[in-house]
């Protein structure tokens, strides 16, 4: 028999219902270890068989591997997922990442994320960041112009604020934004939705585990490596403090019996039905436990205790190094 569907959620005011929980695609292009192709492609059709259909992407993980490895996963099988990819980072080879809005940059990256991905259109279209070099409006308008001709259904937004929100949304409906969000970094999410429940558009929380620190698995620095140990929540300096939040997640999920990332996507699900989850993983076993938050039933006091827990503002460190800061909510 078929697998039930998950609990579904709609992307904008008359966007499509996908999964309350899907699949952020990063980690499968090495950013926290080394991932293996045919691995991944297994891990992509085990999430479509238990129903968290809803891919996400970007040309930047990998530059170009992920999109490579999720059309190599979805050969034959294109129908049955929302397929999320995201523009606008450009590699300076020796600097960090530049980025670019131009509209015809926005033509140029849709068509080789299109080849890469091995599809005809794209189910969700995000700017990764916004460049501020380029009038919003135009880069909406280039993006608008892939909807016109069929390569492109819904447009996202990733790190943009809301004055940049609602000048985007006037160009062309927006049906999701994309901000970290997560029980330790929340603060710029929660202003966020504000403006976007305000429009009727989704928010689409990435990081909702914190970078894995949520889950309870990286319990001390022996544990912290790769992308991971550039993060400042992740810092000698800063790790304790943060261990210290988790450990409070640790003994409500105790009390709940559930596993800690269970509850924080609870907590997170719990915030509004305009939010849908895309945590990631390598493990089709996480895989499973998260799906499994799903399951987890939070009273409002629950909710208001876990939220007490870890207040907004309580991390120690940003959430990205200081550099890659400039690049985000703009």
């Amino acid at each position: 028999m078929p697998t039930p569907p998950l609990p579904q959620r709609r992307l904008g005011a008359n966007g499509p219902m996908v999964p309350a929980i899907g699949l952020g695609c990063m980690s499968l292009s090495g950013v926290y270890g080394d991932a293996d192709d045919a691995a991944s492609v297994a891990l992509i059709h085990h999430a479509i068989a238990c129903g968290a259909n809803h891919l996400d992407s970007s040309d930047m993980y990998g530059w170009g591997h992920n999109e490579t490895v999720i059309g190599a996963a979805l050969k034959g099988r294109r129908h049955e997922v929302f397929l999320a990819t995201k523009f606008g980072q450009v590699k300076r080879e020796g600097g960090a990442n530049g980025v670019d809005g131009r509209p015809e940059y926005v033509a140029q990256a849709c068509e080789a994320s299109l080849k890469r991905l091995g599809t005809d259109v794209i189910d969700l279209y995000y700017q990764h960041r916004v460049d501020p070099s380029v009038p919003i409006e135009e880069t909406v308008g280039g993006m608008k112009r892939l909807v016109e001709q069929g390569k492109v259904r819904f447009l996202g937004l990733s790190e943009a604020n809301p004055a940049t929100i609602r000048r985007a949304h006037a160009t062309h409906p927006i049906a999701a934004v994309q901000t970290e969000y997560s029980l330790l970094y929340r603060t710029e999410a929660e202003e966020t939705r504000a403006t976007t429940r305000e429009l009727g558009i989704a928010f689409v929380a990435y990081a909702p585990l914190g970078r894995g620190f949520l889950t309870g698995a990286i319990r001390d620095l022996a544990g912290v490596g790769g992308r991971r140990a550039q993060h400042p929540r992740f810092l000698p300096e800063n790790f304790d403090h943060n261990r210290g939040l988790v450990e409070k997640v640790e003994a409500i999920a105790a009390e709940k019996r559930c596993t800690p990332a269970q509850l924080c996507l609870a907590w997170l699900l719990a915030q509004g039905e305009d939010v849908v989850a895309i945590p990631g993983t390598r493990n089709p076993a996480r895989l499973d436990e998260n799906i499994g938050a799903l399951d987890v039933k939070l009273s409002a006091a629950d909710v208001a205790r876990i939220s007490a827990a870890v207040p907004p503002g309580a991390a120690a460190g940003t959430r990205y190094p200081a550099s890659n800061m400039k690049a985000v909510y703009l």
